[in-house]
């Protein structure tokens, strides 16, 4: 067993009058152990923030209320592309394993599980003044819309 760590922080923009929001910072420190291949760990924690901030952006599943999935194809289904994503600054914190003879933890994950909280947390905090508390899984602009006009500013 080997636990890697780490810790994301994430920065939003929203646009109040349309709920749209935007990543424009991210920042992440992992510790996977010893990095055997440097290159294939950045790749890695890179598309594990991309599929977290994906899940946050909009990734949803949607079928109709006769049981028709909506969002088959990637034209209905919104995944994050180059555009949709920030300039990540990375780093790594290596303590090494010392139940392997590499030293080496895990990375395939870690981006997706540090990506997720550190993205929704930060929209939160970016509502809280607003009066939003809570809000559901996709923040797609019509959720993050309907929040703004429902709450009252704190």
């Amino acid at each position: 067993m080997s636990f890697p760590n780490g810790c994301h922080v994430c920065e939003v923009e929203v646009d109040p009058q349309t709920g749209a929001w935007q990543v424009v910072a991210y920042s992440a420190i992992d510790d996977v152990g010893n990095v055997v291949h440097p290159v294939i760990v950045e790749g890695q924690i890179h598309g594990g923030v991309a599929q977290g901030l994906g899940q946050v952006l909009g990734e949803e599943v949607v079928y109709s209320d006769e049981g028709q999935l909506l969002t088959a194809s990637f034209m209905d289904y919104p995944m994050p592309r180059a555009d949709n994503l920030p300039m990540m600054r990375l780093g790594h914190h290596v303590a090494p394993c010392t139940t392997n003879p590499f030293g080496a933890k895990g990375a395939g994950e870690s981006g997706v599980a540090g990506s997720l909280p550190a993205a929704v947390n930060a929209l939160l905090d970016a509502l809280h003044a607003r009066g939003v508390r809570e809000l559901d899984l996709p923040f797609s602009p019509r959720r993050v819309w309907e929040a703004l006009q429902r709450s009252t500013p704190a």
